[in-house]
């Protein structure tokens, strides 16, 4: 995770950032400290990285890189705002003792355009990923890739469109996706949990599961109740300030496979 010390919004790359609406950086701040100490309250551990001048959003950790297996592979932005963040991110996984460390050739945004299910590893196309990012990331993971395209720009990132919930059960709003891509997710995942387009305004498969707990927007009750028929504990958090970017509790959130 990466403290949001410089959020602001002062540029629009996704359709969810208004620079006319105002940011509260000491609300952005406490929201975002709630989710760190869910996670420590769940028994996670929770890894920092230091936050950047000018880079308004690294607090977006999910964005720096993608890990599987103790393999990164890093990001390479869309947009030049967000450039930087790069090796910033590469810089800190080899200072913790990564070695397995790819630079990429193309153009993905970590793990909001990648998902990584048991068996799969899902690649959102359509906005700010390279085509020619899911065959990069299957040949450095060695793991099964599949593209998905994503068609309506306010989910801009897979992680916006789609949740893993545990192993290869996951969430998602089929309405983000193409009809081929929608029936692709129908085949390989005929058990998932089927979103609202109320679910999806909300950012509420912008989420973070254990197998157990399912972290997610606290307005989203309606989902929240059908995850718990499935047997999971729903905790939801406030993060509305940090949406004012575009992001929610997986976008604060890289996990370390």
């Amino acid at each position: 995770m990466c403290r949001p010390t410089h959020f602001t919004v002062t540029y629009s790359i996704n359709p969810w950032m208004d620079p006319r609406k105002p940011v509260d950086p000491d609300l952005a701040l406490a929201q975002w400290e709630d989710l760190r100490d869910r996670y420590l309250s769940l028994g996670h551990t929770v890894h920092l990285l230091d936050p950047v001048p000018g880079l308004p959003d690294m607090v977006f950790a999910a964005n720096g890189a993608t890990v599987i297996d103790g393999r990164v592979l890093g990001a390479r932005f869309a947009n030049a705002q967000r450039q930087r963040e790069a090796p910033a991110h590469l810089d800190w996984y080899r200072d913790h003792g990564y070695t397995q460390v790819h630079e990429p050739e193309h153009v993905n945004e970590g793990e909001g355009d990648f998902v990584v299910t048991r068996s799969w590893l899902l690649s959102g196309q359509g906005f700010r990923n390279s085509p020619l990012a899911s065959a990069e990331a299957q040949e450095f993971f060695g793991r099964p890739t599949i593209s998905l395209e994503l068609v309506n720009p306010r989910y801009y990132h897979l992680d916006t469109a789609l949740a893993v919930l545990d192993g290869d059960l996951v969430m998602y709003y089929p309405a983000a996706f193409s009809p081929g891509s929608q029936a692709v997710l129908r085949s390989l995942f005929p058990d998932a949990l089927i979103a609202t387009e109320a679910d999806a305004e909300l950012f509420a498969l912008n989420a973070v599961s254990d197998g157990r707990h399912v972290l997610l927007p606290q307005a989203a009750t309606a989902l929240a109740d059908r995850l718990r028929e499935l047997g999971f504990e729903p905790i939801g958090l406030d993060l509305s300030e940090l949406l004012k970017a575009g992001g929610s509790v997986k976008c604060c959130t890289a996990e370390l496979r």
